[in-house]
């Protein structure tokens, strides 16, 4: 389906606007004595500083110079609108006006140069806040224990006597030893953690110390205390 083309209105303005300022900026470098091809040179150059100037201002974030070339451009333009209104006798144009008119070409040819070979630096983006580092959390450690191991027999008593009267009292077992399993990667942890406090104090590290250290209880501790003697 073909699209229909609607004028717009700010587009439609712009054109107009710039057809006059054209053709103002023309009659006066025409009557400052820039004829021919010369003549219809000024108001293109005067319109492009504008627009190279106002895209810089757009584009860096230190754009005080693209402001003043800004400037520089918009009174030209808005001084040649001025003067073809009727402000200034075309017929006779000032010396002044004359000097100024011939020696834009170089001041516009520094002010694009200037422009064109600027470094854009964008604007500065805010930095995200800075997460707070929180440490990993210790893995739990498991420690394995056998299980009790069942007495061999149970004692035997003595024949009860019909005129005893005192109770025998049961015997108590002794404590079992536990054995605690330690996992390989934890014991050659412990003896670098033993290899630096050697080597830091001269001392043999204790059993207190390294379960400091690690963080463990106390049987494991001691399993890994007598593995490293």
């Amino acid at each position: 389906m073909p699209r229909t083309f609607r004028p717009d209105a700010v587009l439609v303005q712009a054109v107009i606007a710039g057809a006059l300022s054209f053709s103002h900026l023309h009659d006066l470098a025409d009557a400052a004595g820039q004829d021919g091809w010369k003549a219809w040179a000024y108001p293109i150059s005067v319109d492009l500083l504008l627009v190279a100037a106002w895209r810089r201002m757009r584009t860096t974030a230190d754009n005080g110079p693209a402001w003043v070339w800004f400037v520089i451009a918009l009174a030209a333009s808005l001084g040649a609108n001025i003067a073809t209104a009727g402000m200034l006798d075309l017929d006779n144009v000032p010396a002044w006006l004359r000097i100024l008119v011939a020696g834009w070409p170089a001041l516009a040819f520094l002010g694009g140069t200037l422009l064109a070979h600027t470094n854009s630096t964008p604007a500065a983006q805010p930095e995200p806040a800075a997460q707070p580092l929180t440490a990993p959390e210790p893995e739990p450690v498991t420690v394995e224990r056998e299980p009790d191991p069942a007495p061999d027999s149970a004692p035997e008593l003595p024949p009860a006597s019909a005129t005893a009267t005192t109770p025998v009292p049961e015997p108590v077992p002794a404590p079992v030893p536990v054995s605690v399993a330690v996992p390989p990667a934890l014991l050659d942890h412990a003896r670098k953690v033993a290899d630096t406090h050697h080597a830091t104090t001269g001392n043999r590290i204790d059993t207190a110390t390294l379960r400091a250290r690690l963080g463990i209880p106390a049987p494991l501790a001691d399993a890994i205390t007598a593995q490293l003697a």
